[in-house]
Order: C-alpha cells, then sequence, then structure tokens
C-alpha cells in the first residue's frame, strides 16, 4: 500500500490526541509512517506510541531549529522526507500552526492542499479522498487534489483513535535547513487550568446570544 506521511503533534514528549486519529484515518488510505520532530530524548517512546496505531515507519529528526524557529524546520523536514519517501499523503493535525505547515508543505512539493477534513477514504485508483463540513457544518463536501501528492490538515475528533499495534521500523534523518525563520526569542509557560484542551474536547457547551 502507499506510504502516508502522519506528522505526530507532541508536547512535554506525550503525543497528543489528535496525532493517533490521524494515524487511525491514515491507514484507511495506505500504510501509516510517522514523523516525529524535536522531540528529543522523548523520541523513541513517541515512535513506540506511533507504532501502537499502526505506524510501519518512523522518521525521526531531532535538532535545535525545530525549537528556536517557527513553522519553517517542520516545513524543511516533512517537505524532504515526503520526497526521499515517496509518500503518496501527508496528514497534518488541523491547528494554527498546522494549517501553515500543510500550506507550505504543499506549495514546496508542488501539490494541492485540502484543510478541515472530518474525515478521510481511498478514492478511485487508491487516491485519498477527504470529506469537509462546511458552511457551518450545514454541508459536506468530497475533496481530492488532482497534482501531487495531497497534503491534507484534519480537524480534531474526526476520528476515535484505534490501536493497530505493528513492528517499526526507525529511521533518523539529517535535515537540511533553509533558513529565513522567524525565531523565537522567549517563551512564557501557559498557566494550566486542569481543563481539557479545547480543540480535543468531545464537547463543547456555550452560552450567551451568539447561541441564542
Amino acid at each position: 500500500m502507499s506510504e502516508i506521511l502522519v506528522l505526530v503533534d507532541h508536547a512535554d514528549g506525550v503525543v497528543r490526541k489528535p496525532a493517533l486519529e490521524l494515524l487511525t484515518l491514515a491507514r484507511r488510505i495506505g500504510t501509516p509512517s510517522a514523523v516525529v520532530l524535536g522531540a528529543g530524548e522523548n523520541a523513541a517512546a513517541i515512535a513506540a506510541k506511533a507504532a501502537e496505531y499502526g505506524a510501519v515507519k518512523a522518521y525521526v529528526a531531532d535538532a535545535p531549529e525545530f525549537a528556536d524557529f517557527l513553522v519553517v524546520p517542520k516545513v524543511d523536514a516533512l517537505t524532504q522526507i515526503a520526497q526521499a519517501a515517496g509518500a503518496a499523503a501527508v496528514l497534518v493535525t488541523s491547528s494554527g500552526e498546522g494549517k501553515e505547515v500543510a500550506a507550505r508543505t504543499a506549495l514546496r512539493l508542488g501539490s494541492g492542499v485540502i484543510t478541515d477534513a472530518v474525515d478521510l477514504e481511498a478514492g478511485e485508483g487508491g487516491a485519498p479522498v477527504a470529506t469537509q463540513s462546511v458552511f457551518a457544518a450545514s454541508f459536506q463536501v468530497k475533496s481530492t487534489v488532482t497534482k501531487g501528492a495531497p497534503v491534507i490538515t484534519v480537524k480534531p475528533n474526526s476520528a476515535a483513535p484505534e490501536a493497530a499495534p505493528v513492528e517499526q521500523a526507525v529511521e533518523s534523518v539529517s535535515v537540511a535547513f533553509t533558513g529565513n525563520a522567524a525565531k523565537v526569542t522567549s517563551r512564557t509557560p501557559r498557566v494550566s487550568s486542569g481543563r481539557p484542551e479545547l480543540t480535543e474536547a468531545a464537547i463543547v457547551v456555550s452560552g450567551g446570544r451568539g447561541v441564542g
């Protein structure tokens, strides 16, 4: 089956739930491979977690650039890995950063990008077909990319993570960074409220004039 790259979103050494959803969806359209960037000493554990959800291969790259600069180093890595692997598609979590990474990667690959997908399936000839929820979720449309390997961002909570343990090959990757990226000059830890991440919540309750 075709190789599907999944950019694994992680924080503090823990794989975020949307990344496990991406691996689950990737199995519907091909063979998942995890891309683990800037995880440091946690890379092995993150790759192993991806293997529990079907990633038969893990591409691991670690360098100070992933922490010191915004977006561009991830784009450099994802583009180079996709080209070397001949990936059939690239999946990214649909977040602010994820959409920018996806758009820049698609541009470099000379392919199309689909954002905010809520489902994936294999279409005619095995080409990925994405379902998008549009016009305030009033309609659903099917979208495909007609040129190159599609780069697709998927909304969190679009699928229930399903484990499918496999043996995994881990490949260390050296990235040629292009530079010209916005540099991080300082960091301020976010104070935890004890509540779950809004983007990962199964149910969100809201009120006020805007919702009647």
